[in-house]
């Protein structure tokens, strides 16, 4: 039986749903922490690829330099592109990156997956780092978001990505039995640094997984 095609939704689809991530929310702060532990002091580009309204940028310290790539743009400017880069290849002006961040990006990004990894993999410095967010569909209680084109097991999408990088590491963003970031504020609290991976509990009540991976 032949494989649906994925469907990919264009820029009418994200103009509003972008404006969902407006105010941070957990993933997107906790992605701050670890962003600005990886640069420390040292002064550095970042490249944020799926940026939407850009609310990582104002988490960030000032010695990191700020630049997103969007299919929507909410704020244009001298630091953001506008470019559906499932269709074409993800570049800034053939600039290179000591960081590049995609948050909630390969959930959508169907079967360019693995290209879309060698393009990144090209746009970073030779000591950069590639920090990338991905479901946990592994979950005891999975749940699917409708738009979602590219649903993985956790071992199909890290044997995706170890072909292009070295992942360094990768825990779980939270672990929750409802597969849903955490709300409550005490809960936040304790889950904002708890960044290991518990054996025999994190595969099935991850939320989500952050990987750091390097050339």
């Amino acid at each position: 039986m032949p494989e649906t095609m994925p469907i990919y939704y264009k820029k009418e689809f994200w103009q509003t749903e972008n404006l969902k991530y407006i105010v941070p929310h957990f993933r997107l702060e906790k992605a701050a922490r670890l962003i600005n532990r990886i640069a420390g002091r040292n002064e550095c580009d970042l490249l944020d690829l799926g940026c939407g309204p850009a609310a990582l940028r104002d988490l960030l310290q000032p010695n990191i330099r700020y630049h997103g790539i969007d299919i929507a743009l909410q704020h244009p400017g001298p630091q953001f592109r506008e470019m559906d880069f499932v269709e074409t290849p993800i570049r800034f002006d053939n600039r290179r990156f000591d960081l590049v961040i995609a948050q909630g990006v390969f959930e959508y990004i169907g079967s360019v997956q693995e290209q879309k990894f060698a393009e990144i993999r090209d746009m970073l410095r030779g000591n950069g780092r590639f920090v990338v967010t991905y479901v946990n569909f592994d979950h005891c209680r999975r749940q699917i978001y409708w738009p979602y084109n590219n649903v993985r097991s956790f071992d199909d999408f890290y044997s995706s990505l170890a072909r292009s990088f070295r992942v360094e590491r990768y825990f779980p963003t939270s672990h929750r039995w409802h597969h849903d970031e955490p709300r409550r504020p005490i809960i936040k609290i304790l889950q904002r640094h708890v960044n290991i991976n518990i054996p025999m509990v994190s595969r099935r009540f991850a939320v989500e997984y952050f990987f750091v991976c390097s050339q």
